[in-house]
């Protein structure tokens, strides 16, 4: 087989985490599966301590390959040390990996380690766990010192030495990427055989793309779009980007006499969000993507929103407004109709009868899998 091209087979964003009483960890290990898309020779683990403030060490990296037809492949990582506001890329390791395997990385962060850079996802791919203790190297964490979570604190792209085939895409958004539909687009993708993909999500729940909050109340809603985008583009052997961003910028304000934090002078126009996507993410700040012209940009549109605590009339119409010109502008390469696909075909300001998760605002898992149906195999193949 030939191994020739770096391409990213798992990534996630960083941003900063919820600000909880409790800021420090020590003496933790964390586990993270990783589904491997497809099948490489090498890999490489970027590490981000983005929104820290303090110097992070990862005492122990060590990496299980969990395969049904071989005997785990294992592997360790020198200690690192991530400066704050940093992010580091570790050694090439020699590690055979086979499409459709399990690959666990275990973190053992041994000192007192400021936990400031991290992500909340959710979804059937997405289920770390935590262990009080050095558990990096055991097969399995003990039952009664370890439990389930879905923070992934520093853990930030997996990149695989892979054939010249293999692409990534990326899913680029706020909490509804966060949540599940990326990783039932993986499911989808490997069970319709599109084996040389693999979805990369690069989501922060709250996250606008005009503004951001310096407050600790609210700092876990993560950077603005000038800040994200460059750096979350930053994927190997990216082919295409879905861009399903805008809602919170839409939803958010409230006045200062409802919220402190939350005035009406954040509230956009939709020319301005239009504007923002086109500067931002389309013309500003972009690395070089993909192949001679680059990765393709599709827009994704933004869910119904009746019945959220902050919807009006007003609200809504800018919904309305900006997904007409996510789905015509000619500064994409097309269109994934997300609200299409989950709203209501007689009530199109609302959820379909079983995609409304509870709160008016996130689908439910049904719906989300909706979302990942939407995707046109074109950005698969």
């Amino acid at each position: 087989m030939n191994y020739s091209k770096w391409v990213a087979c798992w990534g996630n964003a960083t941003s900063i985490t919820d600000r909880k009483e409790a800021v420090y960890a020590k003496d933790i290990t964390l586990r993270y599966p990783v589904f491997m898309p497809f099948s490489g020779s090498k890999l490489r683990l970027r590490f981000s301590n983005l929104t820290g403030t303090e110097p992070v060490t990862l005492s122990k990296v060590f990496l299980r390959n969990r395969n049904a037809n071989l005997s785990p492949l294992t592997s360790h990582l020198s200690p690192l040390t991530i400066a704050p506001g940093e992010e580091v890329e570790s050694e090439e390791i020699e590690m055979d990996v086979e499409a459709g395997s399990t690959l666990e990385v275990s973190i053992y962060l041994e000192g007192y380690t400021q936990m400031n850079a991290g992500t909340l996802i959710t979804g059937p791919l997405s289920k770390g766990q935590y262990a009080y203790g050095d558990f990096a190297e055991a097969e399995e964490l003990p039952l009664d010192l370890s439990r389930k979570t879905n923070w992934f604190y520093f853990l930030n792209t997996i990149d695989i030495l892979t054939e010249e085939k293999n692409h990534a895409l990326v899913c680029y958004g706020d909490s509804i990427t966060a949540q599940s539909w990326p990783d039932y687009l993986a499911l989808r993708a490997w069970s319709e055989g599109f084996h040389n993909v693999a979805i990369i999500r690069r989501a922060v729940s709250g996250t606008r793309i005009l503004r951001q909050y310096d407050c600790i109340t609210y700092q876990a809603y993560g950077l603005k779009g000038a800040t994200r985008w460059p750096i979350e583009t930053n994927v190997s052997g990216v082919s295409s980007i879905i861009i399903q961003h805008g809602i919170n910028d839409i939803i958010h304000p409230v006045g200062v006499d409802v919220n402190p934090f939350r005035p009406w002078s954040d509230m956009p126009t939709v020319e301005e969000l239009e504007k923002g996507i086109e500067n931002i993410y389309i013309k500003g700040n972009v690395p070089p993507l993909g192949g001679d012209g680059g990765a393709s940009i599709y827009s994704g549109t933004l869910l119904p929103i009746y019945g959220w605590r902050t919807y009006n009339e007003m609200r809504e119409k800018m919904r309305m407004e900006f997904n007409e010109w996510l789905r015509t502008s000619p500064l994409f390469d097309g269109c994934v109709d997300f609200d299409k696909a989950v709203r209501d075909s007689e009530h199109v300001e609302r959820f379909a009868p079983g995609f409304d998760s509870g709160d008016h605002l996130h689908p439910s898992e049904s719906a989300y899998e909706a979302m990942a149906e939407a995707v046109p195999a074109e950005l698969l193949a």
